[in-house]
């Protein structure tokens, strides 16, 4: 679901940007407004980024290799990263350079006036279509959790990044439009260059958010609370009600890796423990089908630890 929910946003995004993307340019050569070239080039960067999610999720699908064991299912993990950097650099600091030199060097907007306000509202309905579309595909898996916490939880990419793009895009073309209209109202292009300024604080801050949430993906975030407590109960169901301690990692935003040490009974054969294990395997496997990876070690308890410490003596 998340998957497939999340290519149908990114794809959705890609074609509101590369259309708007190049309205704004014709805005930028006819009119001069820094502030519609800093738009134009957050269309091209937000381009740029969507087509890195698919080629990270492309590359995702790769099999695993002998090299690489367990797959390349984080390959959707870097390039999310890669569109922190890109919305940044490209993005965020193109906007302030561009804001400084407007500042210092003002220029009205005195030919074809209409067209970047015309531009920016057509660029606010398109945005707010993709938007719209991130906000459904993401409302499918989101469940009663809030907007921030969501992204904050996402093991998927994807839907967080877009979600954030298209909420800074709306945000930025509402700042281009008030430097827009005000410098057309006092004939004073300094408004033109705030405008731009506030949209390359708004893409630096949205990068930095992005680059933050995506780190902890790299490193390896753990399953959600929702799961860890699922594998419990099906170790539980399976057999293994004493789990001594509980590890797992995203390998990617649907493939989980689970190692876990239960404990035995102390006069158990191989044969029933193996018997167990499978079913306890199933299990998981059935109440979260994104674990693809499990390791169970059965170990006899010697001391009276609490099943949820890590057990000093086994």
């Amino acid at each position: 679901m998340s998957t497939e929910g999340g290519t149908k946003a990114v794809i959705a995004a890609l074609s509101a940007n590369l259309g708007i993307g190049v309205t704004k340019f014709g805005a930028w050569a006819l009119t001069g407004a820094s502030s519609m070239l800093a738009e134009a080039i957050h269309s091209v960067a937000d381009s740029g980024n969507q087509l890195l999610l698919l080629l990270g999720a492309r590359k995702a699908r790769r099999e695993a290799t002998p090299e690489h064991p367990f797959g390349y299912a984080r390959y959707r993990y870097f390039y999310a990263f890669i569109v922190a950097v890109v919305l940044f650099s490209v993005g965020g600091l193109f906007a302030l350079y561009e804001a400084w030199h407007k500042w210092q060097h003002p220029e009205p907007i005195e030919s074809w006036q209409w067209v970047p306000v015309v531009v920016l509202l057509i660029a606010m309905a398109l945005e707010g279509m993709s938007f719209r579309t991130a906000i459904i595909e993401s409302n499918k898996i989101r469940g009663n959790v809030g907007w921030g916490r969501f992204i904050q939880r996402s093991r998927s990419p994807e839907l967080p990044v877009i979600l954030l793009e298209d909420f800074g895009a709306l945000i930025g073309l509402v700042f281009a439009f008030f430097g827009v209209v005000m410098t057309l109202l006092t004939d004073n292009g300094r408004w033109d260059a705030g405008g731009t300024a506030m949209i390359g604080v708004l893409l630096v801050c949205i990068a930095l958010v992005l680059a933050r949430e995506t780190r902890e993906m790299l490193l390896g975030e753990s399953a959600t609370e929702e799961d860890l407590a699922k594998i419990r109960a099906a170790l539980a169901e399976g057999g293994y009600p004493d789990v001594i301690h509980l590890r797992t990692s995203h390998l990617g935003p649907e493939d989980i890796l689970v190692a876990v040490k239960v404990g035995a009974g102390a006069h158990e054969t191989l044969e029933a423990i193996a018997a167990r294990t499978n079913t306890a395997e199933a299990l998981i496997r059935e109440a979260v089908p994104a674990v693809r990876l499990i390791f169970i070690e059965p170990d006899i308890r010697h001391d009276a630890a609490s099943s949820e410490g890590e057990g000093p003596a086994l």
